[in-house]
């Protein structure tokens, strides 16, 4: 944790205690997190570590259990809209409408999230992701690739100050991921705050000023990217995974 930042208050997405329960089954368990503006940092962890939760809950779509959210200085119970309008959402649900075009579909967008001169936005936004001569056709029509990017213009149209991903690169060809890569780089400016979970390693690493493991809901690993490698973070990962199940067993969890 970085004290100075809270202290300060001018942690960009600041989470203490954060539990989320679906019945009897926690997805996180107490977890700590706080992210400075303008950082990348990702996420790794198994399946069933409640990444998605976490993501779902810093895009105000999950509501915790209890613990503490503050998101751009607004504590989580205070956020209405226009908190909302400050934060771009990649995840395993496109958003998208399949019976619209890729322009109708942004266009759509970019009228909810009231983003000034629409057109020219939309315009430049598809250039971006390498649609625009497909922009007059049903997304229906299109591959998951294309789906994906045009979710990623969607999720930047607005100019968010907090983009969260949600394991982007899954399902995505390699022009597609190697496309992705490229946007994330140069959306990695220091304006925006970037939020990544995924299983790959080394995109993961390359593109992160900060590297996160969390495990059954928890996070048992935060540090800058400085001196990993690949390998090293490999390493780290198994044994972060190892020490969490000798935890749970020690303590009787399932």
């Amino acid at each position: 944790m970085n004290t100075e930042d809270e202290a300060s208050g001018t942690a960009a997405i600041e989470v203490r205690g954060l539990k989320k329960a679906f019945g009897h089954l926690y997805a996180l368990r107490g977890l700590d997190l706080t992210i400075r503006p303008g950082e990348f940092v990702t996420i790794f962890g198994p399946n069933g570590a409640g990444k998605t939760t976490l993501i779902r809950t810093l895009a105000l779509l999950v509501r915790p259990s209890s613990g503490k959210v503050c998101i751009l200085g607004t504590p989580l119970e205070a956020a209405d809209p226009t908190l909302r309008q400050r934060i771009g959402v990649i995840s395993h649900q496109t958003f998208l409408y399949p019976n619209l075009t890729g322009l109708e579909n942004l266009q759509f967008y970019g009228r909810l999230f009231h983003v000034p001169a629409l057109n020219a936005r939309v315009a430049e936004v598809l250039e971006e992701v390498e649609l625009t001569s497909r922009a007059g056709s049903l997304v229906r029509t299109w591959s998951k690739g294309m789906t994906q990017r045009l979710a990623i213009a969607r999720a930047i149209l607005h100019r968010p100050e907090i983009v969260l991903l949600d394991e982007p690169y899954t399902g995505l060809d390699q022009h597609a991921a190697v496309l992705l890569s490229n946007l994330l780089r140069r959306l990695r400016d220091g304006h925006r705050t970037l939020i990544m979970t995924t299983h790959n390693l080394e995109q993961g690493l390359e593109l992160s000023h900060r590297i996160c493991i969390q495990v059954a809901g928890r996070m048992v690993f935060d540090a800058p990217r400085e001196g990993l490698t690949p390998a090293r973070l490999g390493a780290l990962y198994f044994e972060k995974l190892e020490a969490a199940g000798r935890e749970r067993g020690s303590l009787g969890r399932p």
